[in-house]
């Protein structure tokens, strides 16, 4: 019914930029807050921003002054822009959208299959 699909990773060197998209399809009455999390390789999922469905956002530690969240509700789709990225940011990263499928339906929670970034020289 929904499906959330990212794109835009890939190998960077320190230092550089990439910008990831996530697209939802599907059955959509209403996207409202949607996340950014990453896992890297031994470690626990973590979140990296959030923005809800009027454009507030939050960021973690962690990324805040080089990642910036943003998304595009007459595209369905949110954008992570990376900065100054570190090889600590190597991860792979995944969006979760809360979406109601129908006006009458509580809102779930979708994941994406993920995009991998690697920062490395």
């Amino acid at each position: 019914q929904v499906q959330l699909v990212e794109s835009g990773g890939g190998l960077v060197q320190p230092g550089g930029s990439l910008r990831l998209s996530c697209a939802a399809s599907g059955t959509i009455f209403r996207i409202d807050d949607i996340a950014w999390y990453r896992q890297a390789p031994g470690r626990e999922r973590e979140l990296v921003a959030t923005i809800t469905s009027d454009g507030r956002t939050n960021h973690s530690d962690s990324v805040k002054g080089r990642f910036t969240i943003s998304r595009d509700n007459a595209k369905n789709t949110v954008y992570l822009q990376m900065n100054s990225l570190k090889p600590e940011d190597t991860a792979v990263y995944y969006c979760k959208d809360r979406i109601k499928i129908r006006s009458w339906r509580s809102p779930q929670d979708y994941w994406g299959k993920g995009t991998l970034v690697t920062v490395s020289s």
